[in-house]
């Protein structure tokens, strides 16, 4: 079988480690994976016309609940970090125009308090659990094929947590 996915462009996407006072990292667990194990820092797509920050915001809004002027903006990635889909997900996600994500990561500091993340602040929700964890750990958590990207993120990141 072929890959049809190999011409496929990579869909444009921000990912968010936000890190509280302690120096640990936000992860949530996927609403639409309850039966499993799949958590994940917040991320998303990148409207068109979008800038970087912006979508930052708003995705972390979306997926937490938490507001901007609770956040200090630490640090961008000096490169995207692109994925590709498993195969068994190729065709199914973002209605089959992508082949996998290219994503910019912004780290940014959580400036309040464990009650100002909900969960439920967008409809539909994207996590049905959270919590804050080692930066060490952050590949543990992660679905296999993201975990290189979460690798790179960590090693770029781990002076400014």
């Amino acid at each position: 079988m072929s890959d049809t996915s190999a011409g496929l462009p990579y869909r444009p996407c921000v990912g968010v480690m936000l890190v509280n006072s302690e120096g640990r990292v936000f992860v949530g667990k996927r609403i639409d994976n309850k039966e499993g194990d799949a958590w994940q820092m917040p991320q998303g797509g990148i409207d068109d016309g979008e800038e970087l920050h912006p979508a930052a915001l708003r995705e972390l809004a979306e997926e937490t609940g938490v507001s901007p002027h609770l956040i200090t903006i630490i640090a961008e990635s000096r490169e995207e970090l692109f994925y590709d889909l498993p195969d068994e997900l190729k065709g199914k996600l973002w209605g089959g125009k992508y082949r996998g994500q290219r994503q910019k990561w912004l780290l940014l500091r959580f400036g309040g308090q464990d009650s100002d993340i909900r969960l439920d602040a967008h409809e539909p929700a994207e996590f049905c659990e959270w919590r804050w964890v080692e930066p060490e750990t952050l590949p543990d958590f992660i679905v296999p094929f993201k975990k290189r990207v979460y690798r790179q993120v960590l090693e770029e990141f781990r002076d400014l947590i």
